[in-house]
């Protein structure tokens, strides 16, 4: 197998397994670029359906692009909206519906008409790193037609994001990188023929698509394994949505090498920490226990005079300066900054965990 251990993007060199965390409205919430850059986060997943509705696409195009008006000198990865897909129109049909060429959402009573061509027209006017292809997602449960029409929708609007990238490549002389989705669901078969396609078509990566968890909140390993196996062992292997590290772990050792997720920042703002656990601080510990790490509940009574940092070992703004006393009182009178401190500490654990991977 031939290991990848970085990818050259417009905005920098990013080192494999990385990790990106959710900025899905041009914003990692709760931080500024600086602080991403003092947790030592390679790049961020803003989305391009939502960015198409606030602030707009033509606004950010005329600003400079998202990493201008971000003020983010690092990668940013778009996904296209095809998640939305899943996400808004399946739990209730008002928001849209999904026909054979395009993708029609209704919010805000407005009807935003998404259809391959213009998701990359978008990404695009962004500035993107990265662009994924519009594609159809899929549940778990859901049927075997379903899940056939998925891949029949994707890899046909695949081939028209890959025609529209080419045009636009030709046209501007930029060139981000383009990655299909592989769905299929839990259908080997169906993953097959959808990765086939995707590798003769051409893309720079490939991403696992669909959602990656069985109803209780586990990793789908089979389909996972298998799937990653269907990349070309020199491409990124994108396993999108997929967050917590000890999944994040067992996905390294499938071949899988970038990921996204908004557990750290969510769990942050919800006084939910992660901590390494003492004795395990390198790759081999982390790929042989799932026990490499804690949780930390910052309210806990048993807190409210702790003067140590959240981490003895962490080098985040949030262990270096303050204690678990003061971290809790923030919290506790509901001081935006506990929110910054304990999002910069949970982003730096799993850069922490990048690059113990990488080793």
């Amino acid at each position: 197998m031939n290991k990848l251990n970085e990818i050259i993007l417009p905005h920098g060199v990013v080192k494999l397994p990385a990790f990106f965390p959710d900025g899905t409205n041009g914003v990692v919430r709760c931080l500024d670029s600086a602080d991403l850059e003092n947790c030592r986060v390679n790049g961020i997943v803003a989305n391009a359906y939502h960015l198409m509705t606030k602030p707009g696409q033509s606004a950010i195009k005329a600003l400079g692009g998202l990493n201008n008006f971000m003020n983010w000198n690092r990668p940013v990865i778009t996904d296209s909206g095809g998640f939305q897909v899943f996400s808004l129109i399946r739990e209730n049909a008002k928001f849209g519906e999904i026909q054979s060429e395009q993708i029609i959402f209704r919010a805000d009573n407005k009807k935003i008409i998404l259809t391959p061509e213009k998701s990359v027209q978008a990404q695009f006017a962004y500035g993107s790193d990265i662009m994924m292809c519009l594609d159809y997602c899929t549940h778990p449960d859901d049927s075997p037609e379903i899940n056939k029409k998925a891949v029949d929708i994707t890899v046909k609007w695949a081939k028209r994001c890959k025609d529209e990238y080419t045009r636009r490549v030709e046209r501007t002389g930029s060139r981000p990188l383009l990655f299909g989705i592989i769905q299929g669901g839990g259908d080997f078969g169906l993953r097959k023929e959808c990765a086939d396609i995707l590798i003769d078509t051409g893309f720079d990566g490939f991403g696992f698509g669909g959602w990656p968890l069985n109803n209780n909140g586990e990793l789908l390993e089979d389909i996972l394994e298998y799937t990653a196996s269907l990349m070309p062992d020199n491409s990124v292997k994108y396993a999108m949505g997929l967050g917590k590290p000890e999944g994040i772990a067992a996905c390294v050792k499938m071949g899988y090498n970038l990921f996204d997720c908004v557990i750290p920042t969510r769990e942050a703002r919800h006084n939910r920490l992660y901590i390494f656990n003492e004795d395990y601080k390198s790759a081999e510990d982390i790929n042989t226990d799932d026990n490499f790490y804690k949780y930390y509940y910052l309210l806990d009574d048993k807190y409210r005079r702790d003067s140590r940092p959240v981490s003895q070992i962490c080098d985040c703004l949030c262990c270096k300066n303050y204690s678990r006393a003061y971290l809790r009182h923030l919290n506790i009178i509901g001081d935006s900054l506990g929110n910054r401190l304990a999002t910069m500490h949970n982003l730096r654990f799993y850069t922490m965990l990048m690059e113990a991977l990488q080793c």
